[in-house]
């Protein structure tokens, strides 16, 4: 393998770690936001991303957890994707990358961004339908917005993944056959 290869590799490693830890740090705070929002409610306007709720949790209790447990679930899938990513970065052999660990790990994270994608799907249409009810979601529209990409993107990995299966049989044919 190539310096510049080489390089380029241990930079992508470094972008996914960044991406994990803020992936991370967000859903930690999201949780924060959620717990001090039962409990203390004034202050949320001081919190991370000032995700003020309150007046949806003093009309209905159900809808407010409802719409916070799809923002939660959302960002802790997002940080758990990273850390798949992660992992396979770590333990991927570029001299040799076909692999039953580097094929299971891009299925898993087909999966999940396939999760992602339909979890957010779900969650902008629940908040647009209770738009209906009186009900302001607009400033939730970033945590849920990109789900048609994230399932396009579970449908480019899938083939990825299907295409690394097919290469770990053509390789260990070739293994047999020497």
């Amino acid at each position: 393998m190539s310096k510049s290869n080489n390089l380029v590799f241990k930079g992508l490693q470094i972008v996914a770690w960044i991406i994990f830890v803020g992936l991370s740090i967000e859903a930690g705070g999201l949780l924060v936001n959620f717990v001090v929002s039962i409990y203390k409610p004034e202050f949320v306007k001081n919190l991370y991303q000032k995700l003020d709720l309150s007046e949806l949790y003093h009309r209905n209790h159900w809808v407010y957890f409802g719409i916070y447990s799809f923002i939660l679930f959302i960002s802790f899938l997002k940080a758990h994707l990273f850390y798949i990513v992660i992992k396979l970065v770590h333990k991927l052999d570029l001299e040799k990358p076909f692999s039953h660990f580097v094929s299971e790990k891009i299925s898993q994270i087909s999966y999940y961004t396939l999760s992602i994608g339909i979890i957010s799907y779900i969650a902008r249409e629940v908040s647009r339908n209770m738009q209906h009810h009186g009900l302001d979601f607009d400033n939730l529209d970033p945590f849920w917005a990109d789900s048609q990409a994230f399932i396009l993107m579970a449908a480019v990995v899938y083939v990825i993944a299907t295409i690394f299966k097919r290469g770990i049989e053509i390789q260990s044919e070739n293994e047999l056959t020497v």
